[in-house]
C-alpha cells in the first residue's frame, strides 16, 4: 500500500509490507537542496539502512562490517600519516589534547578519588578464558570508576547515574553485558566495551546510545617503538565511523554528533584516537563502498591520536594522575559533554581551587610549625586565637549553622543575624541567614576578605567583587530609589564585630582576631541557581523559559534605568524563589562585576559572555541581552560547547547566528523567544540600545496565560526590527555583527 501526502514542509511516503521490513521515507524541502531521510521503523535480522549523502544513497552501515577490507583502502595513509616506519615510532598525528588541557585535569582532579577493584590481570602469552574474563572484567570497572568520578565531580552527585556499559562483538551487532558474554561463550569475540548514555525506560542498548569506545586488544604497540600500531588506529577508525552513522541517524539529536573518542587500550598501555566529521560530506558512487568511507576520512574528516603511555602498573592497578590515564579521563570528560552538556563545575574552575588548596596547605604548615616550636603536628582547632603568636594570614575561618553574626552597619547600627545554612552552589563564604528581628524571612550573606589578607589573589579578588563592589552597585541603586523584585536590595552591610575583647588601634583598625573588620553584606532573597535547576530538573518549559526571560529582562530594565549593566548574566547569576504565595520568579543576582562607568570592565565568561564584551573587553547597549539569550538557550536544552579561548568562543558564537541555530532551537519551545532572539540578533554590536518596553510587554501578556500567537509575534518582530534599526544602515536582521 502506498500513501503520499504533500504539504509545504514535505513529501511523507509510507511503505509497507515489503518483505521483512518497513520503511519511512521523508523527503524534506530545505533552502536550496531536496535532502533524503530514510529511517528503519523496526528493524529485523538482515535489515539494512539507507545513509542519506551528499550523492546518492548510502546501503549501510550494516554492510559495512569487514575490518580487513577496510583496513586495506586506509591503511597506507595511516601509516603515512602516523610515522610507524621511523625509528622512535612516535605519532604524526595531531594529539586530541594540549599538555596544557591535561595540566589542568590534573589540577582539577587533586583530590578526587577514583579507586578501581578489580585489578589488570598481567599479561600472558597464553590466551585463557580466565584470563580474557578477568581483562575484561577490570576493563569494565575501569571505566565505570572514570564515568562515576566525572559525574558526580563536574556535573550532579544527587542525580540517577546516566550511563551503562555493554560490549559487542563487531559494529552494529548486538551488545553484550560482560555477564551475559562470559553465559553465552562470547566473551572471546567481543572487541571493547561502550559506554553508554540511558535512554529512558528502554533497557536495550543502541548504537546511538553510545557516548565513547573502548578498544580493548592484546596488543596496541608497534613492533618497535612506543606507538599506537597502524592496524589499531585503521579499526579504531572503522569503530568511530560506525558510530559517527548511527548517530546521524538517531532520532534523539540532542547530542553532538559530528565527533567520536575512541579509547585505545590493551592490558598495559592506552591512548586515544578522535574521529571528527560531517558526515553528510560521504560521496558515494557505484564502487567500492569502502574506498569511499575512506576517501571521507582523508579529505572531510580529521583524525587526532594522543601519545600512547602507561596505564595499568605491574600491581593491575591505574596510574591515576599520570599522562596516560588524564589522557583518557579528558577523552571520556569531552564525551559526557557531548551527550549531557556542559558541567556545573567547569574544569577551569577547580583547577583554581588547586592554588587555594596549596595556599591552605602552606598556611596550615607554616601555622603548625610556628605555634609548636619543634615542628609537631598540632590540631588548628585547638588554637587560642587571643595568643601574640597567632599569624595574622592565617586561613580565613567558616561560619557554622546555628552561629549568631553581630555585624556593625554605619547607617543603622549593630544587627544580628543567625546562621542557617551555607548555601548550595555559592562560594563557601556565601551563606543563608536569619534576621533576629525577623526569623521567618531568610536572607543572603556575603562575607568578604579580611582587610590584611588583601592580596593579589583570585580567592581575594573573587570576594572583593562579591562584597564590597556589589555592595557600591546595590547603592546607587538604593540612592537613586531604583528597585525591583526581580533585584536584591541591601539589608545590612558593614563589618563583622567578633565576641570577646578587641584590640583594635583605632574605631576604623582591626585587631589580630580574624573575623575583626571582615566586610559583609546582607540581601534578600534567598534561592537556587538555575545551573542546579536545569542540572537536578532537566531542561525549562516554555511557560519556565518564558518566566526567566521576562523576569531577567525586567531586572536589566530596571539596572539600565541607573545605566547599570550587569555584564556577567549566566546561570549561576540567575536564582529561582519562591514567595509566600508559592509563586515562583527569578531574581539576577551578584552585581559585582557590573559596569557603571565607561572605565569598568565585565566579566568575561567564555560560554555566556557577548561577541562585543569577548572581543574588546567592554560592553555594548545590547550585551545584557545578547547573555540572556545564551542563557535561554542553556536552560531550553541547548548544547553549550565548552570553550577554551575566546577564539573558539567567538566562532562558536559565528557559527550560531550565521546558521540561526539559536533561533531555531528556541523556536521549537517558544515562537515568542524565537522572536526575541531573531531581535537582539538584529542589534548585537550596535551602539542601538534595547526596546525592554515593548518586549516586556509581550513577554507579561504570556506570562499571564495569554495566548501566543506565532503569527502575531512574527509580524511584531518586524515592527520592532523597523523602528529599533531604522537609523541603522546595512544592519543584518539575522547576522551578529562580530566587527
Amino acid at each position: 500500500m502506498l500513501t503520499q501526502v504533500v504539504s509545504s514542509l514535505g513529501i511523507l511516503l509510507s511503505l509497507q509490507n515489503l518483505g521483512n521490513m518497513s520503511f519511512i521515507i521523508y523527503k524534506s524541502l530545505s533552502f536550496s537542496t531536496f535532502r533524503l531521510h530514510l529511517l528503519l521503523m523496526s528493524t529485523y535480522p538482515g535489515s539494512e539502512k539507507l545513509i542519506p549523502t551528499s550523492k546518492g544513497i548510502f546501503r549501510g552501515p550494516r554492510n559495512l562490517v569487514d575490518l580487513e577490507l577496510f583496513t586495506q583502502a586506509i591503511e597506507d595513509w595511516v601509516l603515512t600519516n602516523s610515522c610507524s616506519s621511523s625509528t622512535d615510532g612516535e605519532q604524526c598525528f595531531k594529539s586530541p589534547f594540549s599538555f596544557e588541557e591535561l595540566r589542568k585535569l590534573d589540577y582539577a582532579l587533586d583530590g578526587i578519588l577514583f579507586k578501581q577493584l578489580f585489578r589488570m590481570p598481567l599479561f600472558s602469552p597464553y590466551d585463557s578464558n580466565d584470563l580474557k574474563e578477568e581483562e575484561f572484567l577490570s576493563l569494565e570497572d575501569f571505566l565505570h570508576t572514570i564515568v562515576d568520578g566525572l559525574w558526580h565531580t563536574f556535573w550532579d552527585s544527587d542525580e540517577p547515574f546516566p550511563f551503562f556499559i555493554s560490549c559487542p562483538l563487531q559494529p552494529g551487532s548486538k551488545f553484550y553485558t560482560i555477564e551475559k558474554a562470559i553465559s553465552r561463550g562470547r566473551l572471546k569475540g567481543l572487541s571493547g566495551a561502550a559506554l553508554m548514555t540511558k535512554n529512558g525506560s528502554d533497557l536495550r542498548a543502541h548504537w546511538d546510545q553510545v557516548v565513547e569506545f573502548v578498544l580493548f586488544k592484546k596488543n596496541i604497540l608497534v613492533e618497535k617503538g612506543l606507538g599506537i600500531s597502524s592496524s589499531t588506529i585503521c579499526e579504531a577508525l572503522f569503530y568511530g565511523f560506525h558510530i559517527l552513522m548511527y548517530r546521524s541517524l538517531s532520532k534523539y539529536r540532542s547530542f553532538i554528533a559530528d565527533s567520536v573518542f575512541i579509547l585505545v587500550l590493551d592490558s598495559k598501555f592506552g591512548g586515544v584516537v578522535k574521529l571528527s566529521g560531517d558526515i553528510g560530506k560521504l560521496e558515494i558512487g557505484s564502487g567500492n563502498p569502502y574506498k569511499f568511507v575512506s576517501d571521507w576520512i582523508k579529505l572531510h574528516a580529521e583524525v587526532s591520536v594522543s601519545p600512547i603511555d602507561r596505564i595499568w602498573n605491574r600491581l593491575g592497578n591505574p596510574n591515576w594522575g599520570d599522562l596516560g590515564t588524564l589522557q583518557i579521563l579528558l577523552a571520556t570528560f569531552n564525551s559526557i559533554v557531548q551527550f549531557h552538556g556542559p558541567p556545573i563545575k567547569s574544569i577551569a574552575s577547580l583547577a583554581a581551587d588547586h592554588s587555594l588548596r596549596l595556599q591552605k596547605r602552606r598556611t596550615e604548615w607554616g601555622l603548625a610549625m610556628l605555634l609548636s616550636g619543634e615542628g609537631d603536628i598540632v590540631e588548628l582547632d585547638n588554637i587560642d586565637i587571643n595568643d601574640p603568636s597567632f599569624e595574622k594570614d592565617a586561613s580565613q575561618l567558616k561560619l557554622k549553622q546555628g552561629e549568631i553574626l553581630l555585624l556593625d552597619d554605619h547607617l543603622q547600627g549593630q544587627k544580628s543575624f543567625q546562621v542557617e545554612e551555607c548555601l548550595v552552589g555559592g562560594n563557601c563564604y556565601c551563606y543563608a541567614v536569619s534576621s533576629l528581628e525577623n526569623p521567618r524571612k531568610l536572607l543572603t550573606l556575603y562575607v568578604g576578605a579580611h582587610p590584611s589578607r588583601l592580596e593579589p589573589s583570585w580567592e581575594a579578588m573573587s570576594l572583593w567583587y562579591e562584597v564590597q563592589r556589589q555592595t557600591k552597585v546595590l547603592k546607587v541603586l538604593k540612592q537613586k530609589e531604583i528597585s525591583s523584585e526581580y533585584l536584591p536590595e541591601i539589608i545590612a552591610s558593614g563589618r563583622i564585630l567578633h565576641s570577646g575583647p578587641c584590640g583594635k588601634p583605632s574605631p576604623n583598625g582591626i585587631c589580630e582576631h580574624p573575623w575583626c573588620g571582615t566586610p559583609s553584606l546582607v540581601t534578600p532573597p534567598v534561592g537556587e541557581p538555575v545551573s542546579f535547576i536545569v542540572s537536578r530538573s532537566g531542561p525549562f518549559t516554555s511557560d519556565e523559559a518564558i518566566r526567566c526571560c521576562h523576569d531577567c529582562l525586567s531586572a536589566l530594565r530596571t539596572a539600565s534605568m541607573a545605566n547599570i549593566q550587569h555584564g556577567c548574566l549566566c546561570p549561576e547569576n540567575v536564582s529561582r524563589v519562591f514567595d509566600p504565595e508559592k509563586r515562583c520568579f527569578y531574581v539576577l543576582v551578584s552585581w559585582g562585576r557590573a559596569v557603571l562607568e565607561e572605565r569598568d570592565s565585565p566579566a568575561i565568561n567564555l560560554q555566556f559572555s557577548s561577541s562585543y564584551a569577548l572581543q574588546n573587553g567592554k560592553l555594548c547597549p545590547s550585551s545584557d541581552a545578547e547573555n540572556l539569550v545564551y542563557l535561554l538557550y542553556f536552560v531550553c536544552g541547548g548544547f553549550m560547547q565548552q570553550q577554551d579561548s575566546i577564539e573558539s568562543a567567538l566562532e562558536w558564537r559565528e557559527k550560531c547566528w550565521s546558521k540561526r541555530l539559536i533561533q531555531q532551537h528556541l523556536g521549537e519551545v517558544s515562537a515568542l523567544l524565537k522572536a526575541f532572539s531573531d531581535y537582539v540578533d538584529s542589534i548585537c554590536g550596535t551602539p542601538y540600545p534595547v526596546n525592554y518596553d515593548i518586549w516586556l510587554s509581550r513577554l507579561s501578556r504570556a506570562v499571564n496565560g495569554r495566548d501566543e500567537r506565532g503569527k502575531m509575534v512574527e509580524e511584531e518582530v518586524m515592527t520592532i526590527r523597523l523602528q529599533d534599526t531604522a537609523e541603522s544602515s546595512g544592519i543584518s536582521g539575522s547576522a551578529t555583527s562580530f566587527s
